[in-house]
């Protein structure tokens, strides 16, 4: 297990990040409510206070509460999911391919609301669907195009799921249709997105919902497979900020972005690692991470 700190060290030893003066400026840093989003709340907070800015923390809130919070104005910063700004706040119902239309969509809809979109990292908190990787080599599956072929040259595979994604519009029925696969009933467990990792890892089902910056994939030795038709929606983790701090505080940009460019998704499977699988507290890996950054 300690190969994730070991990792995470050499990977984040990066000089750029360097200490620099005080501001008198107040910001607030907002975050989600799971490991991944208070790991990144807490990494920005340490990170601006470091940069000299006084800053307020406010973690573990709803995603909608934090939301609104942002757009009016109780929150200047957190870091937020693409694919969410884009199909849960902004209700867009058309078809967008790459994450790179994702994301320029997200941006002009949201400057609307006086809320700007800094770089995006390489972070893609996305659904994906996980097997052991050892069992995926045995059957020659990489993609869920060969998932979908094994099926039906008629492997007996079993999935878990949890209960949302199995029924919503977007989720496991049409990316069935997608790539041209149809499971029985029988062979598909619903369960607690939680335990579809468990399941998985005690060999209860052959494959499972995931998601792609989960440090479980890593740590049970899981590997996700690539979508190769593109029916996942991006989920770039990316920094947004109220437009009116943005301009009081235009250095913001800069020392976002430098922040966002190290932050990719073996990195954040390092990081969700260390709290969720090695239980180490969140304050400390937000250190270790600026530390391996360059910043002291």
């Amino acid at each position: 297990m300690m190969r994730f700190v070991k990792k995470l060290a050499i990977t984040l030893a990066l000089p750029f990040l360097a200490v620099s003066t005080t501001h008198a400026t107040e910001i607030v840093v907002g975050g989600k409510n799971f490991t991944e989003q208070q790991i990144l709340t807490e990494i920005t907070s340490q990170y601006l206070t470091i940069k000299g800015f006084d800053v307020e923390k406010r973690s573990g809130m709803g995603s909608t509460v934090l939301r609104k919070a942002q757009e009016n104005g109780q929150i200047d910063l957190y870091w937020e999911y693409t694919g969410t700004s884009l199909l849960t706040y902004n209700k867009f119902k058309g078809k967008l391919t790459t994450p790179s239309e994702v994301y320029e969509k997200v941006k002009e809809l949201d400057a609307k609301k006086g809320l700007v979109w800094l770089n995006a990292s390489a972070a893609n908190n996305t659904y994906a669907l996980a097997m052991r990787k050892d069992h995926a080599e045995s059957l020659g599956i990489q993609s869920l195009s060969d998932l979908s072929k094994a099926i039906n040259d008629g492997t007996e595979l079993t999935f878990a799921v949890n209960a949302e994604f199995y029924a919503r519009d977007d989720g496991f029925k049409p990316m069935q249709k997608v790539y041209g696969f149809k499971m029985d009933r029988k062979d598909i467990k619903r369960m607690d997105t939680g335990l579809t990792y468990t399941a998985l890892k005690e060999k209860q089902v052959d494959f499972s919902l995931v998601f792609a910056t989960d440090g479980r994939i890593q740590a049970f030795n899981f590997i996700t497979l690539a979508d190769d038709k593109n029916y996942f929606p991006s989920y770039a983790l990316t920094p947004v900020i109220r437009a009116e701090v943005l301009a009081a505080n235009p250095e913001l940009e800069d020392l976002l972005n430098r922040l966002s460019l190290i932050i990719n998704d073996s990195t954040m499977r390092d990081l969700n690692a260390r709290v969720d699988v090695l239980h180490m507290p969140i304050e400390q890996t937000a250190k270790d991470f600026l530390i391996g950054a360059g910043i002291q």
